[in-house]
């Protein structure tokens, strides 16, 4: 993904973005896990879904928060972060005045910076949100929740453990039309790796009920394969 340099509230902002192939395809903006615990856009599960739209036909724009990289800044709890997603999405947005859909992806972190970003832009038409950590964050804004989307999490989660995510899920509110849907995956953690057999790893599992719900969505189409 070609390196992209773009100027947020607290300074320069290093990303990556994949242009799409035909004029008004739709943008996504992929947040990644919490800085103070080694996330950034390149981590595997954020790299994964930038891939997975890039399948789809999305314009798709990952970076990184501030203080981490080549981006400026340092941590803010949230609030910075918040306002670091909002002037990547502007920058996406200018990249793609025609697009015809908006959405927003996460993990972990990333995944509870994009849901607020979500209640504040209405033009998000979907999301998608990876081990979203409801045991540290209160999820509870998300009503009602303006836009449908997916929810993936590891049964066997430590650092955003599956009873407090499906009660968070449980508690949104949605609109007419408006649908939440929730997947766990058998025996992931946090890193979508094994609790019980450290040799396994869910990625793979991970990659599939992301495609599954995104081919949900986007009418049956289905995705080009991922090159390497």
């Amino acid at each position: 993904m070609p390196e992209v340099i773009f100027t947020g509230a607290a300074g320069r902002v290093e990303g990556r973005y994949v242009e799409a192939r035909r004029e008004g395809a739709p943008i996504v903006l992929v947040l990644h896990g919490h800085p103070k615990a080694g996330g950034s856009m390149q981590d595997r599960v954020t790299v994964l879904q930038a891939k997975l739209f890039v399948r789809f036909g999305f314009a798709v724009l990952r970076f990184n928060f501030r203080g981490i990289g080549r981006s400026q800044g340092v941590f803010d709890n949230g609030m910075g972060e918040l306002s670091d997603a909002a002037s990547a999405l502007d920058y996406l947005q200018t990249m793609n005045p025609n697009s015809e859909q908006c959405w927003v992806a996460g993990y972990s972190f990333g995944s509870w910076i994009g849901l607020q970003l979500l209640m504040r832009r209405p033009e998000i038409d979907g999301f998608i949100a990876v081990s979203p950590p409801a045991n540290h964050y209160d999820l509870s804004f998300l009503a009602p929740c303006p836009a449908s989307g997916l929810v993936v999490y590891g049964t066997r989660d430590t650092v955003a453990p599956a009873l407090d995510v499906e009660r968070a899920i449980a508690k949104i509110r949605t609109q007419k039309t408006i649908k939440v849907d929730s997947n766990p995956i058998d025996g992931a953690d946090h890193f979508f790796r094994d609790v019980a057999d450290k040799s396994l790893d869910h990625l793979g599992a991970l990659e599939t009920k992301i495609t599954a719900y995104m081919t949900k969505r986007m009418g049956g189409l289905l995705p080009a394969p991922i090159s390497t």
